[in-house]
């Protein structure tokens, strides 16, 4: 595990070291709708990233729940499905 930790930040290190010795001075216009479209992608990232750990962490809680012998609903009132219609009308 460690030496992968280490590759990983070797490949960052050498990635932003090469960007910035071999990064030229551009003179170029960002228009406003730009960000909007990063911002965009960002909160899509987000909340991407959110939902995936949202499903896994319900995996993980229902086999762990699921070993431990846990009933997260063993304290719960069970509703019939009675109806009842009074018919007042004489």
């Amino acid at each position: 595990m460690k030496k992968m930790v280490k590759e990983i930040l070797f490949v960052v290190v050498f990635g932003v070291s090469f960007a910035f010795l071999f990064s030229l001075n551009v003179n170029a216009y960002i228009d406003p709708s730009v960000m909007t479209y990063a911002i965009q992608a960002v909160a899509g990232i987000v909340i991407a990233v959110g939902a995936v750990i949202g499903i896994y962490f319900r995996k993980a809680k229902k086999k762990i729940s699921k070993k431990l012998g846990i009933d997260e609903n063993k304290n719960k009132e069970i509703e019939t499905d009675e109806i009842v219609v009074k018919n007042d009308k004489k």
